[in-house]
């Protein structure tokens, strides 16, 4: 079963909660690491509870299905029991993602038992490319969640499989990827630069604000505007090869 391990390059998990995931994805734009159309899930995936802060994780896979019975066999391994072994394995925080393979979702993946479970074994969010359902309760649990919609019922709900590349929103995820979601939706940081974009997130605000500061202030110097972007596009650029550099 995967799990992460520390590295003199891990990344400080707690810095990059600080950024909404739209910053996120700024600072993983100036890396060149992937296509700027790459890495975040579509609108398919939305936050069931918008108002709650960005999660950060590593990610803990598994395939779902409610449309028909399981078809476990008495002695078979069981894949809900493996997952808590998942979690309870991993020292650091984990994000259950689910891929749902019925469509339409025939049932809710998750309701407020599923989540204070895993919560309580040491996951910090969950998305799930199906449903969701008991959200007044799960909403009380602080616990962040993504779905695709809500149904009432759990229909024949069961796991059937952990620990596998996963579908999700347009994006396959992995288990161990590195994940941040809030109310914009949920994106992938490649683990490879993901030390450096508390960094990068930061420095890019800095730019940033030499356009936005002036028209928070009620500058309206169509010059003085056009030269703010020019001077940001060349910080943007060194920006950039200092993190090439950095890398």
């Amino acid at each position: 079963m995967n799990s992460v391990t520390e590295s003199p390059q891990s990344p400080n998990l707690a810095e990059l909660a600080r950024f909404d995931t739209p910053t996120i994805c700024n600072a993983i734009e100036l890396f060149d690491v992937r296509s700027p159309t790459a890495g975040y899930m579509d609108r398919r995936i939305a936050a069931c509870f918008p108002d709650l802060p960005a999660m950060v994780g590593y990610a803990a896979t598994a395939t779902f299905r409610s449309a028909e019975p399981s078809r476990r066999r008495e002695g078979d391994p069981h894949p809900a029991v493996q997952l808590l072994e998942i979690l309870a394995g991993h020292s650091t925080p984990t994000i259950v993602v689910f891929q749902d393979l019925d469509d339409p979702p025939a049932g809710a993946t998750f309701g407020d038992g599923m989540c204070l479970t895993y919560k309580t074994f040491g996951a910090v969010g969950l998305i799930t490319s199906g449903a969701a359902r008991d959200l007044d309760n799960v909403r009380a649990l602080d616990f962040p969640c993504f779905s695709h919609g809500a149904v009432c019922g759990h229909g024949h709900c069961h796991i059937e499989s952990v620990d596998v590349p996963v579908h999700v929103g347009g994006v396959t995820i992995h288990p161990g990827d590195l994940l941040h979601g809030d109310h914009n939706g949920v994106t992938t940081i490649p683990l490879e630069i993901a030390h450096l974009v508390p960094y990068a997130c930061s420095e890019y605000l800095k730019h940033e604000a030499v356009v936005l500061d002036p028209l928070r202030g009620g500058n309206t110097d169509i010059s003085d505007h056009q030269q703010a972007i020019a001077e940001m596009g060349q910080s943007l650029s060194k920006l950039k090869a200092d993190l090439v550099r950095m890398r």
